[in-house]
């Protein structure tokens, strides 16, 4: 591969050279414990208690960060051990800008121990995340997170009838929470999203592989997730399901492409011009706080926040939970919106965060990079269906949800995985005959995966 990753043959005596997958791929596991698993399986959230204009919440996990930064220390050895400075070319160039603007951020921010701190955090998920897949391959690091899930799915619903805690009881801040499963998550909205990607994830390597148990675990997961009733994921599923059939049939051909390409762009400006054209309904909607499940009013609060901080915005990771005052106490009137952990829009609030440079970074990074990666067109039509119909998923899910950077979000990390194995897979297919691919585990451990 380019960057020098020429090696010599290695010494069968030295052990060393045999213990970096394995070291990689424990790694790895160790992230996706952290991130499906949690520190706190089957808590609720840190609750958030408001006094006066303060937000408090247990943002600040010591142990959490401790365990994100030794996993780290894991895969950089095994990464660098395997393919030394070369092993940098896992990262896309856009996306550590954008995580450098996250850091930058903390200058300006009002609380800057808290924006550098999840900076820093969110850093240290996204390089062990890319320099996982750069270790031990994109193809790998999917079969462990499809089996992390598998075990994930199995534990939520052997809780339903074991667990109180795994059902929203009654209580809640919000009642309309009440009997909704959760199963070992803090919220009904994380066990759908992880149910959604569950199905995305072996809808596809169902198709290509065409195994019976991928249709149990879809059935599995499809039955967990109508019982969160988490109305953005239910949304959201069907429509990346959809995205990612049409991918697989019509990115083996030019013609095809076009022809999907150009009917996209046809829907996207009916979608402009009838924006444009009630612009007034949309405003009246977005003006009531009820609508949307209340995410209006949230809305409502970051674009009036926007409209005065447009520039740099209010600093990564501030929208609340920062142990002082909300930069919501001046544009809101209910009590309630001081107190919620996010904006429930992904976008709004890569906005309020990070200003207007930060979110056309982000908008570079996480949107036009990887729609290139999605571009050239795909030989048997299956292998990247399955990475598109993520792509589409989070993208979706963050109009109502706020998943990107977000060091704790399942999403988000499935989204750093499509990111990665786009990356690997161009430079694959251009190092094709220089180089040997990135070094695995031995075949045994692959046929138990």
């Amino acid at each position: 591969m380019p960057g020098g990753d020429e090696r010599a043959s290695p010494d069968p005596d030295d052990p060393w050279p045999n213990l970096l997958p394995l070291l990689a791929m424990a790694g790895f596991v160790a992230l996706l414990l952290l991130m499906f698993v949690t520190l706190h399986p089957f808590d609720p959230p840190p609750a958030l208690a408001t006094s006066g204009n303060a937000v408090q919440s247990a943002g600040g996990d010591a142990l959490r960060q401790v365990l994100y930064s030794l996993a780290l220390l894991v895969v950089l050895l095994a990464a660098f051990g395997t393919r030394g400075l070369a092993a940098f070319e896992a990262v896309p160039p856009l996306l550590a800008l954008l995580l450098i603007w996250c850091l930058a951020s903390a200058f300006w921010a009002t609380q800057p121990d808290v924006v550098f701190r999840r900076a820093v955090l969110a850093t240290i998920v996204a390089l062990s995340t890319l320099f996982s897949v750069e270790t031990i391959g994109h193809e790998r690091a999917f079969r462990l997170l499809r089996l992390m899930l598998v075990c994930v799915l199995v534990v939520n619903w052997i809780s339903i009838p074991l667990i109180h805690a795994a059902v929203h009881l009654p209580g809640e801040a919000d009642p309309g929470l009440i009997g909704d499963w959760r199963g070992l998550y803090g919220q009904k909205n994380v066990a759908g999203v992880v149910s959604a990607l569950t199905i995305l994830l072996f809808l596809f390597s169902g198709i290509r592989e065409r195994k019976w148990i991928n249709i149990l675990v879809i059935a599995a997961a499809l039955g967990f997730l109508v019982m969160t009733r988490s109305k953005t994921s239910l949304g959201a599923l069907p429509i990346a399901a959809l995205a990612g059939v049409i991918y697989r049939l019509a990115w083996r051909r030019g013609l095809d492409r076009a022809i999907v390409s150009g009917f996209a762009l046809l829907l996207l400006l009916l979608a402009v011009f009838f924006v444009a054209f009630n612009a007034d309904w949309l405003g009246r909607l977005l003006e009531n706080p009820a609508e949307f499940t209340g995410r209006a009013e949230i809305w409502q609060a970051d674009l009036a926040f926007i409209r005065n901080h447009l520039l740099r915005g209010a600093g990564f990771g501030t929208v609340a939970g920062t142990g002082g005052p909300s930069f919501l106490k001046d544009y809101v009137s209910s009590a309630w919106v001081r107190a919620v952990g996010d904006s429930h829009n992904g976008y709004l609030q890569l906005l309020v965060e990070l200003g207007v440079v930060g979110c056309l970074l982000a908008a570079l990074a996480l949107l036009a990079a990887p729609l290139s990666g999605f571009w050239p067109l795909d030989a048997d039509g299956t292998s990247k269906a399955g990475l598109f119909a993520i792509f589409v998923f989070v993208v979706l899910h963050n109009f109502t949800e706020s998943d990107f950077l977000q060091s704790d979000s399942g999403a988000w990390f499935v989204f750093l995985l499509v990111i990665a194995s786009l990356r690997q897979r161009a430079r694959t297919c251009i190092a094709a005959e220089s180089g040997p691919p990135p070094i695995g585990a031995n075949k045994k451990i692959d046929q138990i995966l």
